[in-house]
């Protein structure tokens, strides 16, 4: 049952980390979509582009608060192992 609960923490530390990513890559992505309705443009840089500099942004906007999680996580990890160990 351990194993069973490391999984789904795990599972949940990374989509709490991914999701405000993922989400603007989202916002990003549909925004210059309607744009590119509105005027008739579908070129392929123009939605590429935006969307991995909205991602890049993102990314290392969010990079100390990812981490923070991400060691917190660790930390309880290895302090609870000897239940896993078992």
């Amino acid at each position: 049952m351990p194993l069973v609960r490391l999984m789904q923490s795990t599972f949940e530390i990374a989509i709490v980390i991914s999701a405000p990513i993922l989400a603007a890559a989202m916002i990003v992505s549909v925004l210059i979509s309607l744009g590119q309705v509105m005027t008739s443009m579908q070129e392929m840089t123009v939605s590429t582009v935006p969307r991995l500099a909205a991602v890049a942004a993102f990314a290392v906007f969010l990079t100390p608060w990812m981490m923070h999680r991400l060691v917190t996580f660790t930390t309880q990890l290895f302090g609870d192992f000897h239940s896993y160990i078992r």
